[in-house]
C-alpha cells in the first residue's frame, strides 16, 4: 500500500465486503490505495477521515454500516467502492473476475477496450 496503513486498509477491505458483495475478489483496495494516494491533501485527508469514521461500524457488519449510509463519509467511500469495483479494475495477483465479467458486460465495444491501470502506478 502506498497511502493506506494496514489499519485502515484492513477497515477497507471490510467496507468493500460489505458495499459491494463479492468484491474482494478483484483486489478494490489496492485500486483506492492508489487513487487516494494521488489526490490533493485535503482531499486524501477527507478519505482517511472517512474510512476511519466508518471503520467502527464496518467492524460491527452490515447492521452497523446501514446506519451510516446517509453520512458524508459513507458517500465517499462507497464511491471509491464503486469505482474500484465497477471499472473492472483487477489488481495484480488477484485472479478476479472483474466486475464486467460478473454482470456479463459484454457489449463490442466494451470487449474491444484494452485496459490500462499503469496511471494508477500499480505494477
Amino acid at each position: 500500500m502506498k497511502t493506506l496503513d494496514d489499519g485502515r486498509a484492513a477497515a477497507l477491505e471490510t467496507l468493500c465486503e460489505l458495499i459491494v458483495p463479492g468484491s474482494s475478489r478483484a483486489g478494490p483496495v489496492v485500486y483506492i490505495d492508489a487513487v487516494v494516494g494521488g489526490m490533493p491533501p485535503e482531499v486524501q485527508a477527507g478519505a482517511l477521515a472517512s474510512i476511519d469514521a466508518l471503520a467502527p461500524a464496518a467492524a460491527q457488519g452490515a447492521g452497523a454500516l446501514a446506519e451510516q449510509q446517509h453520512t458524508p463519509a459513507f458517500a465517499f467511500v462507497r464511491a471509491l467502492v464503486l469505482e474500484a469495483y465497477y471499472s473492472d479494475f483487477v489488481a495484480p495477483g488477484k485472479e478476479g473476475p472483474g466486475a464486467w465479467t460478473e454482470i456479463d458486460f459484454n457489449s463490442p465495444l466494451a470487449t474491444r477496450l484494452a485496459k490500462d491501470w499503469s496511471y494508477l502506478g500499480i505494477a
